[in-house]
């Protein structure tokens, strides 16, 4: 077995954790391939080899992403990719997808005797398509977001089959999946929803009119946003990644993935655990 070790080395306790992870995969005989980018952090950890990613993601079994739920979004698309189960360890604050904890890392045994639940999770590809035809593509395990980084009012229009289902004046709209409706989506209003669900969430970002609300469009979908700004000053911004200038003329296509994150759940399925244990409660 192989498996594919991917850190966050700016998460306290990342460093840690990854030594102690590569020491009980080492100890259970599996060869162990991590990112060349950080080589030096892995230089006295032994028995590691590195590669680029995309690389030890084609390569391995399983992925482990070590650190908080931005660390799985980073390597999501690579897990999606290549179809290969992705186990999040935490050591951030929240880590809301990670199936286990610093503090769990003996768990790490079920992965060779395959004691542990593929959860699927859906994602999102959108299309920018530019008034000259230009096209440019991006996937999300989260959710696309368009917005005015001013918080300035925009006019957003989204349709299906060429026909508008909703018109919106708002500092931004998303579209999120299931799993990122427990991200930007709910900060802004919308609902929690069970990511075993297939749906696109759409929810308004501070919108200006009392009766905007979230809407749950089937995932079979095939939806059109486009914008109306005055300014011009409306960007398109993929799980959190640098942002993409739409013009007036530019219309985002937002579709569900073909590709599913196939995502390791150890303890069982968690995600109502991980609801009332660590967005019910205070984070410390």
């Amino acid at each position: 077995m192989t498996i594919a070790v991917f850190a966050n080395f700016e998460k306290n306790n990342a460093h840690s954790a990854t030594t102690e992870v590569c020491r009980i995969l080492r100890d259970m005989n599996i060869t162990i391939i991590a990112d060349r980018q950080y080589a030096e952090q892995f230089s006295e950890i032994s028995s590691v080899r590195l590669c680029e990613k995309r690389e030890a993601a084609g390569m391995c079994d399983i992925m482990i992403a070590i650190g908080g739920d931005g660390t799985i979004i980073r390597y999501a698309p690579y897990a999606a990719e290549f179809d290969k189960p992705l186990l999040g360890i935490n050591t951030g604050r929240l880590g809301f997808m990670a199936s286990l904890e610093s503090n769990e890392l003996y768990a790490l045994s079920r992965l060779k005797s395959g004691e542990y639940e593929i959860i699927p999770r859906m994602m999102l590809d959108a299309e920018i398509v530019s008034e000259n035809g230009d096209t440019k593509k991006f996937a999300a395990l989260n959710d696309f977001v368009i917005s005015n980084p001013y918080s300035r009012i925009s006019d957003f229009e989204i349709s299906i089959n060429g026909r508008t289902v909703n018109s919106v004046r708002a500092d931004g709209i998303v579209f999120s999946t299931p799993t990122g409706s427990t991200a930007y989506a709910l900060s802004a209003g919308g609902p929690i929803i069970d990511p075993l669900v297939e749906c696109i969430e759409f929810t308004p970002i501070c919108p200006h009119v009392l009766s905007s609300r979230t809407i749950l469009f089937s995932a079979s979908h095939v939806l059109v946003a486009s914008h109306k700004s005055d300014d011009g000053n409306v960007y398109f911004i993929a799980d959190g990644k640098p942002h993409i200038h739409i013009g007036r003329n530019d219309k985002v296509v937002i579709s569900r993935s073909e590709k599913n994150l196939k995502l390791i759940d150890i303890h069982g399925f968690s995600f109502y655990d991980a609801v009332n244990n660590k967005l019910m409660r205070p984070i410390k």
